[in-house]
């Protein structure tokens, strides 16, 4: 655990990658805090320090989420809906926005290796949704904030954790990382800022 980083607020903790990077952030010793649409998505068990139920995209819960925190996660996605969305992008704002009136600094946030890709190249199905990530990337690039802006090609649900991923620089050599490996990586970037305003492909080998 970094010294300077204790308490940390996730964004999008009941989706899939959100629910696998909750208890490693734990395990590693952070206090968390997650705001949730709804409270009955998080396990029993989930170990969350503080709960707030509220919407990313009203501003006042972001604030009531953001209070004492040091650094954030933002893992929000769409789940399989692919229509036109603002979403990610205005509520990374929404995010942004509080973290500099607070002066917290440092943020990890999740997007899509389509974001690495020729434009032309992504399906057409879904162009939707990343160009709300890429104006999601855009606002994170222009924060002046230690952000690390990730991007993961096909997140597994049913691969394991390994540890064992490779990361680079606006790269990806491999197709797919798991939900846990995915959320160790976003836990790992809580304690060295080796990756701080840069743009990082994320994957792994499977068996």
């Amino acid at each position: 655990m970094s010294g300077s980083i204790k308490n940390v607020a996730i964004f999008g903790a009941t989706g899939m990658t959100g629910l696998a990077t909750l208890p490693q952030a734990v395990a590693a010793g952070y206090n968390v805090t997650v705001l949730v649409r709804d409270p009955s998505k998080l396990p029993a068990d989930h170990k969350a320090s503080k709960v707030v139920v509220g919407d990313v995209l009203n501003k006042e819960d972001v604030k009531k989420t953001m209070e004492g925190q040091d650094a954030v996660i933002i893992i929000l996605g769409t789940r399989n809906v692919l229509t036109p969305t603002t979403m990610m992008s205005e509520g990374t704002k929404n995010i942004v926005e509080v973290m500099k009136a607070r002066g917290i600094r440092k943020v990890v946030g999740c997007m899509s290796a389509f974001l690495l890709w020729d434009r032309s190249k992504v399906p057409p199905r879904l162009i939707p949704v990343t160009e709300d990530h890429d104006r999601m990337y855009t606002v994170l690039k222009t924060s002046g904030l230690d952000y690390v802006a990730v991007m993961p090609p096909h997140i597994g649900d049913d691969l394991p954790l390994t540890q064992r991923y490779s990361v680079a620089e606006k790269m990806l050599k491999g197709r797919a990382i798991s939900k846990h490996d995915l959320g160790h990586f976003f836990v790992k970037c809580l304690s060295t800022s080796e990756w701080d305003g840069k743009t990082m492909g994320v994957w792994a080998e499977y068996k």
